[in-house]
């Protein structure tokens, strides 16, 4: 119990440490602690200037853990992402490079201006943990999170992200505009262009990994998952949609269950956790029929809608 408290207190300090850097995104910011612990891929879809960068920079700095930034653009290659291998003619053998991608933390700015080349470069990363480089495989730091970003209102010059690499973002999360006293808050700060620059670490990378690894003993009722199979299923029996959340959306939905759980000093999950959780791990992966959508149906309408009409377990052992 005492260990636990201990790794309780530690999930608290990251969370105030970052709190006191991004100002009033106490939601946005215990998703993406919950996508970290869990092991899982965020992607924040929103318009410049709201503090995307800001806040990965934060949640790296506060871990102690490596942050890269890879700026997306259609002259982007695969190379510039995984590292490369140069040939030593000294020693006459080839030597790797590794790109920005082998970091505890990597921030892929503007995925969506990426070719569909680079971004299976990506896919790569996210699912199997490791990259290829001429034949040769590398495994990436453990904790490894990428946090994808998307403009949604910017069209030229940017490329569909493929229905398999959606499927591999636990989350998507958008951040907003702040509220005016927020906002007001911000402004009058002396360190507003950089508050992530002064945090200091209050966990090392290390630390995490063994938080991760706890994360996955958090117990999960019978009656629980089948909650979450009733909804994932429940999303493709939908009028409105023509292809429904897959069964890794219900591994991710389970898994990201477990961490916010964990998050909230408690070592098992509840169906409340998983009304909360369903909207930013499924609604992604949906794909509505086109008169749904010409209707002004949202893939957020639909996840909410067979929340509500699928019946919560009442009785759960312990």
């Amino acid at each position: 119990m005492e260990t636990r408290t201990a790794e309780y207190r530690l999930s608290n300090e990251i969370r105030r440490n970052l709190e006191s850097c991004i100002l009033g995104k106490q939601t946005e910011i215990e998703r993406l602690l919950t996508a970290l612990l869990a092991g899982g891929h965020v992607l924040i879809e929103d318009v410049p200037g709201t503090g995307k960068t800001q806040l990965v920079k934060a949640l790296a700095r506060t871990i102690g853990g490596q942050f890269r930034r890879i700026q997306c653009n259609p002259d982007l290659l695969p190379s510039d992402i995984t590292g490369v291998s140069i040939y030593h003619p000294k020693n006459e053998t080839f030597l790797f490079r590794p790109g920005p991608i082998m970091a505890n933390l990597v921030l892929v700015d503007e995925i969506n201006r990426a070719t569909t080349k680079t971004q299976s470069a990506l896919l790569e990363a996210m699912e199997e943990r490791h990259v290829t480089v001429d034949g040769d495989t590398y495994g990436l730091p453990v904790p490894f999170t990428m946090i994808a970003t998307q403009n949604p209102i910017e069209f030229d010059g940017t490329y569909t992200l493929p229905e398999a690499q959606l499927d591999r973002f636990m989350m998507k999360i958008s951040l907003g505009y702040p509220d005016a006293a927020t906002e007001r808050q911000m402004i009058v700060s002396p360190n507003a262009t950089s508050p992530a620059e002064l945090l200091e670490p209050v966990v090392t990378a290390a630390q995490v990994a063994l938080m991760m690894e706890d994360v996955k003993r958090v117990h999960l009722d019978n009656a629980v998952a089948d909650y979450i199979i009733r909804i994932v299923r429940g999303t493709r029996e939908h009028a409105g949609v023509q292809l429904g959340a897959s069964p890794r959306a219900a591994i991710s939905l389970t898994a990201a269950a477990r961490a916010y759980a964990y998050l909230q000093e408690r070592d098992y999950v509840i169906p409340d956790d998983i009304k909360l959780l369903a909207s930013p791990v499924l609604a992604h992966r949906i794909i509505l029929h086109t008169e749904s959508r010409m209707n002004g149906l949202t893939t957020e309408d639909v996840v909410q809608a067979v929340v509500r009409e699928t019946s919560v377990p009442v009785r759960m052992e312990r």
